[in-house]
Parts: structure tokens; C-alpha cells; sequence
């Protein structure tokens, strides 16, 4: 099946955690909030491989980040938890945030680069096309070292033998069409 990530309704026919997370996006608005940085979500949820304490992860993108940082600010200040910083990430900026809601963390990422060059998107369409590639039984090898602590990239690091900086290597399967590509 063909999913288009970029329209959320896709969730509501899956599992009970990503019609959750369509129900906590859309009943609280975040997107409509967030429209005018181009809200994507990535993670784990969108591609079934989320565990327990997994988080709503919310990708975006920015040309102004005061406005992005006061934006987020304005809509979610109030919300349990929330915290908002900037981080470097391979000498580029972002701005993270994060908050509680309907007891499922959040977590808002915004930089100044398009939504498909972040690597957070990149990394979502890599592994569901590795996933429908593998099948059933990779994605629940996958989910069973997520739960051992291991995080997503170096869980299909390991499963695929790949060595070296995991989120790096797992980018250099981009372009090869051995995987598939579902965009």
C-alpha cells in the first residue's frame, strides 16, 4: 500500500496508537497551528515501528525562527512540561520543542531547511521502504530492539549489518533502488 505521508488521514485507519495520534493532532489543532511551517509527521508512529514510549514526533520548517520559536511558544506554553531550546544538529540550527498532551509527549523540530531534505523525513521514507521491502518479521526485529533501548537508526543498522554512524549509513540506502522508493 501506497501511503502519502503528507496527508495525516492515513492514520486513521491503522493501528490504535497512530488513530490516537491522529485524534491528539487534529482535536488539538496542532497542524492547523503549525500550518505556516509545513507541519510533517515522522518518527516511528507513521511507519508502525512506534513502541510504548515513543512521541508524537512533528517535523517543520522555517525561514524565520523567532517567528517559528514565538509561534510555538504562543500555542503550546501552557501545555505540561513544555520546553522549547535551540540545538545544533550537524552545524544547523533547530529549534526543539517539546510538551505533554492527552499523556503522549510531543515533540516539535523546526529548522530552516525544506521538510524533504531534513533527514527526519528522509529517515521515515528509508525505512518504510526497507520495511515493505523486509516484511513482517524485520518491523517486529526492529520493534523488539526499540524495546531493548536501542534507538530506530541503529535498530536498522544492526538488522541490516550496516557499520559506522547509523543515521549516516542508513541515509546512503536513499537512492538505491534495491529498496524501493514510496514517495
Amino acid at each position: 500500500m501506497d501511503i502519502d505521508f503528507h496527508k495525516l488521514e492515513y492514520l486513521k485507519a491503522g493501528t490504535n496508537r497512530q488513530i490516537l495520534t491522529y485524534n491528539i493532532i487534529t482535536n488539538n489543532k496542532i497542524f492547523l497551528k503549525l500550518k505556516k511551517f509545513e507541519p510533517f509527521l515522522a518518527g516511528t508512529i507513521p511507519i508502525n515501528i512506534d513502541i510504548e514510549s515513543s512521541d508524537i514526533d512533528i517535523i517543520c520548517y522555517y525561514d524565520n525562527k523567532i517567528e517559528f520559536i514565538n509561534t510555538i511558544t504562543k500555542y503550546f506554553k501552557i501545555e505540561k512540561g513544555f520546553n522549547c531550546k535551540e540545538i545544533m544538529v550537524l552545524n544547523e540550527a533547530a529549534i526543539v520543542a517539546t510538551f505533554v498532551l492527552e499523556n503522549f509527549e510531543i515533540e516539535i523540530f523546526g529548522q530552516n531547511i525544506p521538510i524533504r531534505q531534513q533527514f527526519a523525513y528522509r529517515h521515515l521514507i528509508i525505512e518504510n521502504n526497507l520495511l515493505i521491502k523486509f516484511g513482517e518479521e524485520f518491523r517486529q526485529n526492529v520493534i523488539r530492539l526499540k524495546k531493548q533501548g536501542i534507538k530506530t537508526e541503529p535498530a536498522f543498522a544492526i538488522l541490516l549489518g550496516l557499520e559506522g554512524d547509523a543515521y549516516t549509513e542508513l541515509l546512503k540506502l536513499e537512492n538505491k533502488e534495491e529498496i524501493g522508493d514510496s514517495r
